[in-house]
């Protein structure tokens, strides 16, 4: 209980400076919103077969959009030594990691919700037909999005190319979370009843989610002081 209340505090910290800087906020909902538009140009919107991967170009774009927020969750800690003062504090390194991730998540979340309107509307999907579901899934998504994001931001905070190597590191290990999501989330927007087998993939969600954070908190003084 203490490291969640120690890690809502870190995160509150970030989403604080978040909301006065809007730096994440900025840069990863303009780069959303401008790729669906350039794509919305390119493509047939009202043909079927855009409508068939309307969901994976979706989630890849809020893939691409949260290394953008990623990059900045441990590099504004740098300036002054913060990041170095943060560990000698009483801090848990598990409640600094869950709380990078947890700021990383609120901040996408809020990307994707901006994102979904102007998807809507140039897409002429309606999304909202399953609210329940596309709720769960999302929020089961994004979390393993962040928790990852979070995870390998600490490790690559003192790289020089940290910018570059962090989607390169990423993408691979997120590809059966995106997967998992782009199948549930192509049969919410035809508003189709989830089967049986596509059940399987929110069971992928849920594992990748349980397995990445809790090797976030078992490995998060490896990852923050070594």
């Amino acid at each position: 209980m203490n490291t969640l209340r120690q890690a809502w505090l870190i995160a509150r910290k970030d989403l604080a400076l978040e909301l006065r800087t809007k730096e994440s906020l900025n840069a990863a909902g303009a780069f959303a919103i401008a790729i669906l538009l350039l794509f919305s140009f390119a493509l047939d919107v009202n043909s079927a077969e855009t409508r068939e991967f309307a969901g994976g170009l979706l989630w890849l774009v809020f893939a691409f959009a949260g290394a953008l927020v990623f990059n900045r969750g441990f590099a504004r800690e740098l300036p002054n030594e913060c990041l170095d003062a943060l560990l000698s504090s009483s801090l848990s390194a598990p409640s600094l990691l869950i709380g990078k991730a947890i700021s990383n998540f609120v901040t996408l979340l809020a990307v994707e919700i901006v994102s979904l309107f102007v998807f809507g509307i140039f897409y002429n999907i309606r999304w909202w037909l399953q609210p329940g579901l596309l709720i769960l899934f999302f929020v089961l998504t994004t979390w393993g999005i962040a928790v990852l994001g979070g995870v390998f931001g600490a490790l690559t905070v003192n790289l020089r190319l940290r910018e570059l190597m962090l989607p390169v590191i990423i993408y691979p290990l997120l590809i059966p979370l995106l997967i998992a999501a782009i199948e549930l989330t192509n049969a919410l927007f035809t508003n189709q009843p989830i089967s049986e087998s596509q059940w399987l993939w929110g069971r992928v969600l849920v594992v990748f989610d349980v397995v990445f954070t809790a090797l976030a908190l078992l490995l998060a003084e490896t990852i923050l002081v070594n």
